[in-house]
């Protein structure tokens, strides 16, 4: 029976524990198959000293408590990232009882690349071949006994989006962690592997005691592994010494480097497996292949991406603002407080329709908009549409410094910029990385779109708020073009996994849509109602004034905008939705036409767009980033948030 159990300490003595690590490359369905197993039962964190994002979760299985590592998805057992090295020392060192190695059955031989290095560390292993479907509708059969013969692993075969697949796949998982099979030993071309063997023999006379099986030690030093090469060097000389005269030789005899030499004869071994164990069948045009056609295209990709961030926009205001008026009618209906409470005991009047305030804000004005946002970006994330709108829009980032892969965090702005800010290590290099952040700090995430439509859209017209997101998009090149000659360095190429057409499952984008939003139900609308409740109760007793007064040289002079305004963007500073939260609060009303002009909502929409994020977002990019590239990044927001709209103002004062 598999089920999933809340977290509990497992007795590290109980033989009935064991572990399984997921591996695999990005985009093969891992993380859905982490979460077929484990349901809610997760831990998200960080792994210990660094800040590579570490998934556990925990099931029952037949009598065994398993836990389960979610490893990040990567390439290969380099040192050339962070996530490279959490993965190969988590399975060398920490050795879990079974790994369970995800690849994309229809990129079988490319995936088989990773799965060569993982049997090259000699550790107890499953082969899951996920997206069997997709495989199949590529008129691709794989034969399973001759895959298993070829690697000496179990295979298994699945479709993760559909949970098929998922019981045998634990079932093999836990044969493979109790019985510990001996795995196949797989040879490279008979120079490579006389090289492989000599090294490995003098690294086992040796005893290094480093803990990494040899063979595995001898590959990555003949590769000129750097972590490998500076750990071998501080336990043996002979071992360095022989390392340098065999990768010599090597290299003179192949003509090229010793990683070259390596990374082809996994490659050539990886197709060699993968001819022996797949027939292609009749190919035929699939619905699929006309969609990578469409997308990809040298001009129709750009439509398509163009249509897909519009279509996201358009889904939100239309999904949200219909959402809204069916909200709005039905609390229209309640009336907060008792008129004699209001006589009797007015301050407590003040913060109960302040409460009531806060409610109705969150009700009418946030969630409309947040929940279709999310469930249409899960669609698109989990089509695998994302990835095409990244590489499509490539050339177009590398005008400010980027390339297309930034887009995908870029957008994720348009959802919280907390996460794309995290998400911004997907890049490279500290300089796309601090660049892509830049970025996002000027796109409008959902509280900024709540902002946008609540104040424009609702109340101006919605082409007005898309005249806005324009706008939004130009500011964020040209500034982006400045950062670029500001912050040195130059930028790399795009290197992105193309995950396979699929029908998003309804599973995934309900979990992924509800992760996302469920922040507001837990933590949004109780920070509305109190923040609503205090924003009245401080302005009955005239606290408000004062600060509306010193900010009226920037608010009224400069913006145009009612003084009350400088409290409003003071608030937005620590969540961008309590602009419209004070503003409810102040003028008693969700109608704020009653305190504010139509071109005034444009600048105020504007200005709130532009200027700092909230607190959230200043906090993880000081945690990422450091505070002095931080504060600088703040100083640029609110700068550019005044002068631009302060010109708005103008411009507008002019020709409407």
């Amino acid at each position: 029976m598999l089920s999933n159990q809340k977290n509990k300490k497992p007795n590290e003595k109980n033989s009935k524990h064991i572990t399984f690590a997921l591996a695999g490359n990005a985009n093969v369905g891992k993380s859905v198959i982490f979460n077929n197993l484990t349901g809610s039962n997760q831990i998200i964190g960080n792994w210990p000293g660094k800040t590579v994002d570490r998934a556990e979760g925990t099931l029952s299985f037949e009598g065994y408590e398993i836990t389960v590592i979610d490893l990040p998805g990567i390439y290969s057992f380099s040192t050339f990232s962070m996530e490279e090295m959490v993965s190969r020392d988590y399975i060398a060192l920490e050795k879990p009882d079974a790994v369970i190695n995800v690849v994309d059955a229809s990129v079988l031989e490319r995936n088989l690349f990773f799965t060569l290095q993982l049997i090259e560390m000699q550790t107890p292993m499953v082969l899951c071949l996920n997206q069997i479907d997709v495989a199949k509708s590529k008129g691709m059969i794989i034969y399973k006994d001759k895959l298993q013969e070829a690697l000496g692993i179990p295979v298994v075969f699945a479709t993760a989006t559909r949970g098929e697949g998922i019981y045998d796949l634990v079932k093999e998982a836990v044969k493979v962690a109790t019985h510990k099979p001996k795995g196949k030993h797989l040879k490279y071309g008979k120079e490579l592997e006389e090289k492989i063997q000599q090294l490995k023999q003098v690294i086992e006379k040796e005893n290094l005691g480093l803990h990494y099986p040899a063979r595995w030690l001898a590959i990555k030093l003949l590769e000129g592994d750097s972590e490998i090469t500076k750990l071998a060097s501080q336990k043996s000389k002979t071992v360095t010494e022989q390392t340098k005269l065999l990768a010599a030789d090597l290299q003179n005899s192949c003509q090229e480097p010793c990683f070259s030499i390596i990374a082809s004869e996994r490659y050539a071994l990886a197709s060699q497996i993968a001819a022996s164990a797949l027939q292609q069948s009749e190919i035929w045009t699939t619905f699929s292949d006309k969609l990578e056609w469409l997308t990809t295209h040298r001009v129709l990709g750009y439509v398509t991406s163009i249509g897909v961030i519009a279509g996201l926009l358009l889904w939100t205001f239309f999904v949200g603002n219909a959402l809204s008026g069916v909200i709005s009618a039905l609390l229209g209906q309640i009336q907060p407080v008792d008129p004699a409470l209001s006589a009797d005991q007015p301050l407590l009047a003040i913060i109960v329709n302040g409460v009531w305030g806060g409610l109705n804000a969150g009700l009418t004005l946030i969630v409309p908009f947040v929940i279709p946002f999310y469930l249409l970006l899960a669609v698109i994330e989990d089509s695998g549409i994302l990835t095409r709108v990244a590489f499509m829009m490539d050339s177009a980032m590398h005008k400010i410094g980027l390339h297309g892969k930034a887009l995908i965090p870029i957008i994720l702005g348009y959802g919280c910029s907390v996460p794309a800010i995290h998400a911004c290590k997907i890049m490279e290099t500290r300089r796309e990385q601090l660049l892509a952040a830049f970025a996002i700090t000027f796109a409008p995430c959902s509280a900024r779109t709540l902002v946008l439509f609540s104040m424009v859209g609702l109340f101006v017209g919605i082409h007005w708020a898309l005249l806005l997101y324009v706008v939004d998009v130009a500011i964020i090149f040209a500034l982006g073009k400045i950062a670029m000659k500001v912050v040195p360095g130059k930028s790399t190429g795009l290197i992105m996994e193309m995950s396979s057409f699929r029908m998003p499952s309804a599973k995934v984008v309900l979990k992924q849509t509800w992760t996302r939003t469920k922040s507001i139900i837990y933590i949004v609308f109780p920070i509305y109602m109190v923040g609503s409740a205090l924003v009245q109760t401080l302005y009955v007793l005239n606290v408000l004034t004062p600060i509306s007064d010193a900010l009226s040289p920037l608010t009224v002079m400069w913006l145009g905008l009612p003084a009350a305004a400088g409290v409003l963007l003071i608030l937005g500073t620590i969540r961008k939705e309590f602009v419209i939260v004070g503003a409810v609060a102040l003028l008693g009303t969700s109608n704020l036409l009653v305190g504010f002009s139509p071109m005034q909502l444009v600048v105020m929409a504007l200005v709130a767009m532009l200027y700092i994020p909230c607190i959230s977002t200043m906090a993880i990019m000081g945690k990422q980033f450091g505070w002095k590239a931080t504060a600088v990044i703040t100083v640029a927001n609110i700068a550019v948030a005044l002068l631009v709209g302060g010109l708005a103002f103008r411009l507008l004062s002019l020709f409407v």
